[in-house]
């Protein structure tokens, strides 16, 4: 990757309370420094909505530190890790180095005329610090970085001289970052940050650690995303980058990336550890990976985009598990979220098949809790019911987690369960349940539900048996980018077993109702960017493997999913009738959709619009209009 410049936009002050606060985050500040911070301070400024630093040790718990090499034995008594330290460099050139050295601190902050001595500091062997500086202009910090600074630190700037500062840095990457730096993770500030510090770095980070766009979508909001006219990429809120015309110029990439991007269009798949620079890119580098994608889906689709005509039935909210993503669910293991424990019938759930098919659905999908009084007959009766009605009906059911849980109840392996269900009637799988395949995420995400090899179990036995599935990723929470690629490669590899997969699902995590986000453990979502570079990296990531990439307009409306057709989607998702998961988590999306809505959504992109079926087999192209 390209060099990075990181900069922090921080106030110092005196004094604080909670309106001073919110002021200076509407203006763009992350983070507020306080000369020995007291507890009251510490409240007002995460009140207010930011971080708070102490310069100096305190009694009270900042998120981070700035320390003079006098105060080290103490800090080190503390067992405060480097990442949360800033050393300040005053005093003798020794001092400074033993501070440094002994705290493993993430910055070293320096004045301007003092930048070239810190950096050769910096530089010496068994250190890894970056040398930070306070800069009143880009002219300033151009100076800065030539010396060789690498952290800015920025008081009062706003968002057009942020923007300034990234046209004169074109050959670094800019980076805005917290108060600490962007490379630590979300387990590692888990373990050491107390709940309410925990819950604001959180809130102001994106999956890689860095600081989050400043806008309020968020993906279930009923707004647009903040996408720029001419560009896709919203990393940026200037007018020079939101007024920008984009166009792919790899001679401006750097080269290892736009070499990644070019064997991808040669035909060559990325590695695991390529799809996860990719999750890396920012910015410019964004916009690169959705021209790419989208010239794989034209390649591979041609101008056709596809939706299918369904009802999704959710049978149950009674569930014994308790997943903290989900505000779906209500039962004894579960939090109090709001709605009432419902149960359908065998009956109903037929009656409301057969209402979706004289509406003209081909398909039911079928998915819900895991009711503590269902077993595996439950699932089977289930099917050989709406079959007995609707022979001819698509029967799109129950989750990895069903299916286990299914067989667990019944005493019977894995595969004589699928055998029965799909002698029942069962035509496909909806490859939910799967959250994040990495059982680090799942720990903290859903820490009772099935790993990551017995998700894969169930579905490499399904396809084995001929029952084909999609594949989903909810992203957003507490993942990042090496999450996200350790689950494309599971996919991958089931994919190259069995070719099982139809179309790969993401689904962004609506946060607004989630118990883990409503207990300050979640970030707000995933970002825009973050948004398409899982669409787009997952046309690179599967070329060849899977053809059909979804936006689900359930998660982002129909104007974001217009967009991610740009981006390397060839599908819609369907029609849904019902679906009552998503809006049980806060989303304003989510319950039916007209066919004619899609139809013209898909044509205002230029593209053809074609109603399919499950298994992707077109049944009619509409013709323009």
């Amino acid at each position: 990757m390209r060099e990075s410049i990181t900069f922090l936009r921080l106030r110092p002050t005196e004094t604080v309370n909670e309106l001073w606060v919110a002021t200076r985050r509407r203006e763009g500040t992350t983070a507020v420094e306080i000369d020995g911070l007291t507890e009251d301070q510490r409240q007002a400024t995460l009140a207010g909505g930011l971080v708070p630093v102490s310069i100096g040790l305190a009694d009270t718990d900042p998120l981070a530190w700035v320390i003079e090499p006098g105060e080290v034995k103490a800090t080190l008594r503390r067992k405060i890790p480097g990442w949360r330290l800033t050393v300040s460099d005053n005093g003798d050139r020794a001092a400074v180095l033993d501070a440094v050295a002994r705290t493993r601190c993430g910055f070293l902050r320096t004045g301007r005329s003092k930048v070239a001595d810190a950096v050769a500091l910096a530089n010496l062997p068994g250190l890894d610090v970056r040398v930070s500086v306070f800069v009143d202009s880009p002219d300033d910090a151009v100076r800065a970085v030539a010396s060789g600074a690498r952290d800015l630190l920025l008081r009062g700037w706003d968002t057009d001289a942020v923007g300034n500062l990234r046209k004169r840095f074109n050959e670094y990457e800019l980076i805005e970052r917290g108060a600490i730096p962007p490379a630590v993770t979300v387990d590692e500030a888990r373990t050491e940050l107390d709940e309410e510090l925990f819950t604001a770095y959180l809130g102001q980070i994106d999956g890689s650690g860095a600081v989050r766009p400043r806008y309020e979508w968020a993906p279930g909001m009923d707004m647009d995303p903040p996408i720029p006219e001419g560009r896709v990429s919203a990393q940026w809120a200037d007018p020079a980058w939101t007024g920008e015309q984009h166009e792919l110029d790899p001679t401006s990439l750097e080269p290892e990336f736009a070499a990644i991007l070019q064997r991808s269009l040669d035909g060559s798949a990325p590695t695991r550890d390529e799809i996860e620079r990719l999750f890396r890119a920012r910015g410019t580098e964004v916009d690169a990976i959705a021209t790419v994608a989208d010239r794989l889906r034209k390649r591979t689709n041609g101008d056709v985009v596809t939706y299918v005509v369904n009802r999704n039935i959710n049978y149950t909210n009674q569930c014994t598990f308790k997943c903290g993503f989900c505000a779906f669910s209500k039962g004894p293991r579960s939090l109090n979220l709001r709605g009432e424990p419902y149960l359908m019938a065998i009956p109903q759930v037929v009656e409301r098949s057969v209402e979706a098919w004289n509406r003209g659905a081909t398909e039911v999908c079928l998915q819900g809790g895991i009711h503590p009084e269902f077993t595996g007959d439950f699932y089977v009766n289930l099917v050989e019911s709406i079959k007995e009605y609707l022979p001819e009906m698509h029967i799109h059911g129950f989750t990895p987690l069903e299916v286990w849980q299914g067989a667990e109840t019944l005493g019977v392996p894995v595969r004589d369960y699928l055998i029965r269900l799909s002698d029942a009637g069962l035509g496909t799988l909806p490859g939910t349940a799967a959250e994040i395949l990495d059982d680090d995420v799942r720990l903290h995400l859903c820490s009772d539900k099935i790993r990551t090899s017995q998700w894969a179990e169930v579905m490499i036995t399904a396809h084995e048996l001929g029952l084909k599935s999609t594949a989903t990723i909810m992203f957003g929470h507490i993942d990042s980018p090496v999450s996200w690629a350790n689950h494309f490669e599971v996919l991958r590899s089931i994919q190259r077993r069995t070719g099982g997969i139809t179309e790969i699902v993401p689904l962004p995590f609506v946060h607004m109702g989630a118990p883990i986000f409503l207990l300050g453990q979640a970030r707000p979502g995933p970002t825009w960017d973050e948004v398409l570079l899982m669409h787009s990296v997952a046309r690179i990531a599967f070329d060849g493997l899977v053809d059909n990439i979804q936006a689900s307009w359930v998660k982002l409306g129909l104007n974001a999913g217009g967009r991610l057709l740009n981006a390397g989607c060839n599908d819609l998702g369907g029609t849904l009738m019902d679906e009552t998961i998503s809006r049980a988590a806060g989303a304003s999306h989510g319950t039916f959709m007209e066919s004619s809505d899609m139809e013209d959504l898909v044509r205002s992109v230029g593209r053809t619009p074609a109603r399919r079926n499950t298994l992707y087999e077109v049944l009619e192209t509409s013709a323009p209009k």
